[in-house]
């Protein structure tokens, strides 16, 4: 049996190499357009930013090795042009000329391009994308030899991880965004804070605009953006995002949908004997319904290994799950990750859906070291299935990312991760782990002893409530919403008259720094008679979503004066 892979790195070599365990005397051929069958894509960036200091780290195997272990075809260089699927023929184009390969079954894993921008200029010498050994070379070698000024279009996760690279190196980096937020995929208030810890490495990043002309210089190119600003680079990076490699198999009657192919749970294209896998395959995402390509090397890798077993083993070959998206990114001291759905992919499905923010410590707080993990957890408002999760902080993140994503897979419920039994010891974690802390706090949410409201509805709560602010005096000192009424937690239950005048039967609307004090300020009002709820998140979760508004917003109280 000849089975004929096109594509190597994640999903082609995974499953070159499992069709090689299951099968020793299957032919297994390989093969791959550029140089590398086998490289480490994730690592590109921190190649370039010079902390992976060796090109031949990136190399995870080569054809050599993969001939000696597994006897594995690998051939470099050979770029399938052509498909005849009624003849199980390919039509490939190498430096020798042309040659046709047959095949018994066919497995696609060509990944995706990156996108370029129909604008003037783009194709400069100085534009260069960061999707190969090749990409990360020429920016190393460039930044290695005294480049001072850089741009990088689109804050994506390559994006983000080229423009630290490169600040990291010294280089002067100007980072560009068509969208209002960098990193889309996760909740605005953790968009803000890669943000601004990239401005702390020192990265002038602009949002909402768009690089509209590259106009080549001599020593440097200029690119003009869509605010009319102009910035000078002598190194282009192009992140905007990409597209599925698949024009030539589409043309062969591999159904596609705007360029993504479609697969079966088994990865088997429409067309008989050709299964996919990778960047360039169509997913459906298991929250949303939403369907789209899912550019992650775990989710590819673990399909090319399913797509072995459909071929070699049918009988028994498990079906391929849905991808969460589960995804993590480093943003100078910070760590960003997520899984499932965000705030806004949930808004445009029309999933009702509540959100619960809480910022515990990632581990015990007397233990040297402790520091926040901001954390948004999504849920169901009809049964409390959790939808999705971000996290953002210095320790500790992807660990409960991780969790989430895992207690997501299982299709548990908010309230279910209160029993999830953690690893707790003081350096590691807490006896109650965010985690858990999460499923506390949705439980609440779910049987009425919490009601919550939500940063985002700031300006419909003044309008409509009244706001009690019940944190201590220094910290309402450092800005509180204009016209709020402050009481300490603790004197509350005495002062339960001024807030009743103060309401005048207005709803009560509850806030501290992160919530746990205005949680128990929320059980006092409400089995006291008031229309309440605590604001989910306190005052971090306002200002991270008012982000750069926050001066503007927000008030400092008058100190008293003596009379």
């Amino acid at each position: 049996m000849r089975i004929v892979v096109v594509g190597g790195v994640a999903g082609g070599m995974s499953c070159a190499a499992r069709a090689r365990r299951l099968d020793e005397s299957a032919e297994i051929v390989v093969l791959e357009r550029g140089a590398n069958v086998s490289f480490a894509n994730c690592g590109l960036p921190y190649f370039v930013g010079g902390e992976i200091e060796d090109e031949g780290s990136l190399l995870v195997q080569t054809p050599e090795m993969l001939r000696a272990s597994l006897n594995l075809d690998v051939r470099t260089g050979h770029d399938v042009v052509g498909v005849d699927a009624d003849a199980q023929t390919l039509v490939v184009r190498t430096l020798a000329g042309e040659e046709r390969i047959g095949y018994d079954a066919l497995v696609l894993a060509p990944g995706a391009r990156a996108l370029r921008p129909d604008i003037s200029g783009i194709d400069s010498p100085r534009v260069r994308t960061l999707r190969s050994v090749e990409d990360a070379v020429h920016l190393r070698a460039h930044v290695e030899a005294g480049v001072r000024r850089a741009v990088v279009l689109g804050a994506g996760f390559i994006g983000v991880e080229a423009a630290e690279a490169l600040a990291l190196q010294g280089v002067e980096t100007t980072l560009i965004q068509l969208a209002d937020q960098v990193l889309t995929p996760v909740d605005t208030e953790f968009g803000w804070l890669a943000a601004e810890e990239l401005r702390r490495l020192g990265v002038d990043v602009r949002t909402g605009v768009a690089a509209e002309a590259i106009l080549a210089g001599e020593d440097a190119d200029v690119i003009t953006l869509s605010d009319g600003t102009e910035v000078s680079a002598e190194l282009v990076v192009l992140s905007i995002g990409v597209r599925p490699d698949t024009a030539v198999f589409e043309a062969a009657g591999v159904a596609c949908e705007r360029g993504a192919m479609i697969v079966d749970e088994h990865g088997r294209t429409s067309v008989p004997r050709v299964w996919a896998v990778g960047d360039a395959v169509l997913s459906q995402d298991p929250v949303t319904g939403v369907r789209r390509p899912v550019a992650l090397a775990g989710p590819a890798n673990r399909a090319g290994r399913l797509v072995a077993d459909a071929i070699l083993r049918p009988e028994g070959a498990r079906p391929m799950p849905a991808p969460l998206g589960t995804a993590v990114v480093r943003v100078g001291r910070l760590t960003v990750a997520l899984t499932g759905a965000s705030r806004a992919s949930l808004s445009r499905a029309g999933i009702d859906f509540r959100t619960i923010s809480l910022h515990p410590n990632q581990h015990a707080g007397y233990f040297p070291g402790a520091a926040p993990v901001h954390l948004n957890v999504h849920f169901s408002e009809e049964d409390g299935r959790v939808l999705g999760a971000q996290a953002c902080g210095t320790d500790g993140v992807d660990k409960r990312i991780d969790v989430l994503a895992t207690a997501l897979r299982a299709g548990m419920s908010v309230d279910d991760l209160i029993d999830l039994d953690l690893a707790y010891s003081p350096p590691y974690g807490q006896a109650k782990d965010p985690v858990n802390l999460a499923g506390m706090l949705g439980a609440n949410v779910l049987d009425g002893t919490m009601r919550l409201w939500d940063a985002q509805d700031l300006d419909l709560v003044r309008e409509t409530s009244l706001v009690l602010d019940v944190r201590r005096d220094a910290e309402v000192a450092e800005g509180m919403i204009p016209e709020a009424l402050h009481i300490p937690h603790t004197q509350l239950r005495e002062r339960l008259g001024e807030v009743r005048l103060a309401a005048a039967g207005r709803p009560v609307r509850v806030l501290c720094a992160s919530g746990v004090r205005s949680a128990i300020a929320h059980r006092i009002l409400a089995q006291s008679g008031f229309d309440s709820a605590s604001l989910s998140g306190g005052m971090t979760t306002l200002r991270m979503v008012l982000a750069d508004r926050a001066d503007q917003v927000l008030t400092r109280p008058r100190p008293a004066r003596d009379v």
